[in-house]
């Protein structure tokens, strides 16, 4: 009856450390989730404010670019007018050749305006991405 006695004991051990082990590997198991779906949201956090960023960026490029063809068709307009009422072929050549260069002169400022947009759009909307790239591998790191 020893025997029975000890093997029960042994049993019992075994039971109660198995359950022990399972349970603290469920809750390492809940812990990694909850903390994955932490890390999940904060990316699905960080996609939303990058596309915030990237349509409010559009739209101000998009605003620009209206507002830059209406001055730019204001000036055709008054440029033609003025053309038109040209009396020699010298004058109109200078009022073409004002044109021309008044033109080329708010075209290349509407360019870099418009860089300076994007450029700007495209660091807004790229930084919560990084952010989270950086939290990413710091917690890597922090796990070797």
């Amino acid at each position: 009856m020893a025997a029975t006695e000890t093997m029960k004991t042994t049993v019992e051990q075994f039971s109660t450390k198995g359950a022990a082990a399972f349970k603290d590997g469920v809750e390492k198991s809940l812990a990694a989730l909850n903390d994955y779906n932490a890390h999940s949201k904060k990316n699905l956090e960080a996609v939303v404010a990058s596309v915030t960023a990237a349509t409010k960026g559009a739209e101000v490029l998009g605003a620009e670019a209206l507002a830059y063809s209406k001055t730019s068709m204001e000036a055709n307009v008054a440029a033609a007018k003025a053309l038109t009422s040209a009396k020699t072929v010298q004058e109109a050549v200078e009022l073409q050749t004002a044109f021309a260069k008044s033109a080329m002169e708010a075209y290349m400022a509407q360019f870099s305006k418009a860089s300076a947009i994007v450029a700007a759009s495209v660091k807004d909307s790229m930084k919560p991405l990084n952010e989270r790239v950086t939290a990413m591998v710091e917690k890597v790191q922090a796990a070797k």
